[in-house]
């Protein structure tokens, strides 16, 4: 199931005929409850149905044929935590049932793509909104639709008090829009100069990497080095590149500010990861997280 994607923006679109819901600090999630159980797909198609058996077993509720899109949540201490999001994916399925007692996932489902069978992806999101409202508000937690609201000036109050909560910002979409399968139908505001690069290669060992080759999406391709890992990156981009088979990669180099042509390993697909970057040049961009999730 392909999903829809966003386009960042910078400032608060305002014009008639818009939604807004917040964007929540998670993993994206497809639910799949067909006739028979539930498959639970991560953005890239991988499922990850054994990784969070709590939600599996609550998606049971939905009719059969039903899919929707929607991020999976790990709320503690009253705000949501990103790390502990990425605890429950990584756990085996052993793992998984004993933190599905402790750490609970919450699903903040934001579309309707099938109900009962029937594809409703070519109806407008006002029409799917409703329908998703519909459906969940009887079942009630841990399967939840996304708060949603037409009033641009409420909006902006989230998008400067909910941070606090975890919410990293804001989802905009159009209320007669069908939706953008695979495509970046949508926009997001976030709070921090925050983007999601392209991984393209590695530099260092395939055992302890030292820097990730990233494309920014800014409209030039040129490839940029960033700035050294942490001890955990290092670890989980080792671990990504080793589970894509990608440790042996084809070498390449790369310019880097500073200190000239670098040597690095490609990878093909590239990974995602989240970046904080100031500027084309200076400084070299900090990376935040490996979206695994992706």
């Amino acid at each position: 199931m392909r999903v829809a994607l966003a386009t960042a923006v910078r400032t608060l679109p305002r014009a008639a005929g818009l939604a807004y819901e917040p964007k929540f600090d998670g993993h994206r999630l497809v639910v799949v409850r067909s006739a028979a159980d539930v498959t639970l797909q991560a953005r890239s198609g991988r499922i990850v149905t054994s990784a969070f058996p709590d939600l599996a077993a609550a998606a049971l509720q939905l009719p059969a044929g039903t899919v929707l899109d929607g991020e999976v949540v790990v709320w503690h201490g009253g705000r949501t935590d990103f790390a502990l999001v990425q605890r429950r994916a990584a756990a085996t399925a052993a793992r998984a049932a004993v933190l599905a007692q402790s750490l609970p996932a919450s699903y903040a489902a934001f579309d309707v793509l099938e109900l009962a069978g029937l594809d409703v992806r070519g109806r407008p999101y006002e029409r799917r909104r409703a329908l998703l409202v519909d459906l969940l508000l009887p079942l009630g937690p841990p399967l939840q639709p996304v708060p949603m609201t037409t009033d641009p000036e409420l909006a902006a109050t989230w998008y400067e008090t909910l941070p606090a909560s975890g919410i990293e910002g804001l989802v905009v979409k159009r209320l007669d829009q069908t939706y953008p399968a695979g495509r970046r139908g949508w926009q997001k505001l976030r709070h921090t100069d925050v983007r999601d690069a392209a991984v393209v290669g590695y530099t260092g060992t395939p055992r302890r990497p030292l820097a990730l080759v990233l494309v920014l999406p800014v409209g030039d391709e040129t490839p940029l080095v960033s700035s050294p890992l942490t001890a955990a990156l290092r670890r989980e981009v080792a671990e990504a590149a080793a589970a894509r088979g990608a440790t042996s990669g084809p070498r390449a180099t790369v310019t880097a500010i500073g200190l000239g042509e670098v040597p690095y390993r490609a990878l093909d697909p590239p990974l995602t990861a989240e970046v904080r970057h100031a500027s084309a040049r200076h400084p070299p961009p900090e990376v935040l997280r490996l979206r695994t999730d992706l």
